[in-house]
């Protein structure tokens, strides 16, 4: 599971019971998740008059490796070309976080670039704790924070991939991951669909390899600004088909004033020895 870092989002409206009810990590389903890197090519679907935005496209590149027992490592990069319609930009995103579930503890460190020009670097870890998240941050500023409880990147899929297996489709979470300041939680919801088999005239599925026939669900999870009003639309959306694997394919990414497309080029699945946690 992936979020640009041009989002942050939450939702005020929601009970803090919610998150309570999050369930347990599952190390029978974190062992199941398959390392993985798969390519999308980007392509704009809708913008509004006011993005700004006459032409876009790009590509993004996810890769998923490590195991419950000593942790999962992420490694992400976004690139895109914005047409503005007077210049042209070169958008550079790098993400590369560790998630240890067993301890609780995860890292991020984001770099994004325009036109190769470092514009921003947020870094830093954070730490399950019995009254809630404390983040250690490092970059942009240094200083330590107490959130609330929340989830992490590789918990919340997890979480999406044991709603999906009991048949709920709907659910809340809130989400530490790191991204914009990495100095606050999100608020998500999540929809997921009937568990369904690809069908011939999907662009993508062909090149899902070994998974080009297997069933997915499709989830769109909706990220809010934490203080937005009940009826705030969310700041970010996105849709994507879900392996119960991990892997994913045919994204839809909305950040309101625009929409890409992200449809799955390649996937190649990464070596992974088989351990036994200590």
């Amino acid at each position: 599971m992936f979020r640009s870092g041009l989002v942050a989002l939450l939702l005020a409206s929601v009970s803090a019971n919610a998150w309570a009810a999050a369930p347990a990590v599952s190390a029978a389903i974190a062992t199941g998740l398959v390392a993985h890197r798969a390519v999308y090519d980007l392509e704009l679907k809708d913008a509004s008059d006011r993005s700004g935005i006459a032409g876009m496209y790009g590509r993004m590149v996810y890769e998923f490796d490590g195991s419950y027992c000593q942790g999962f490592t992420t490694n992400f990069r976004f690139v895109t070309q914005i047409d503005t319609g007077d210049s042209v930009r070169v958008s550079d995103q790098q993400t590369k976080t560790f998630e240890n579930l067993k301890d609780g503890k995860f890292t991020f460190d984001t770099k994004s670039f325009t036109d190769q020009q470092l514009d921003k670097e947020v870094n830093g870890a954070a730490q399950d704790q019995p009254d809630g998240v404390k983040v250690d941050l490092k970059q942009p500023s240094s200083r330590e924070l107490q959130l609330a409880e929340s989830r992490f990147p590789t918990e919340h899929m997890l979480d999406v991939i044991q709603n999906a297996k009991d048949g709920k489709r709907f659910f809340e979470a809130r989400v530490f991951d790191g991204s914009d300041d990495g100095d606050k939680s999100l608020v998500t919801t999540t929809i997921v669909g009937k568990q369904e088999t690809p069908v011939a005239e999907e662009a993508d599925s062909g090149n899902a390899g070994a998974f080009s026939k297997t069933a997915f669900w499709p989830v769109t999870i909706a990220y809010f600004n934490e203080n937005a009003k009940s009826d705030a639309l969310p700041v970010y959306r996105m849709s994507f088909k879900l392996y119960e694997n991990g892997i994913t394919r045919d994204l839809t990414m909305d950040y309101g004033d625009f929409v890409l497309t992200g449809k799955l080029a390649k996937l190649e699945l990464l070596d992974r020895k088989s351990e036994v946690c200590k």
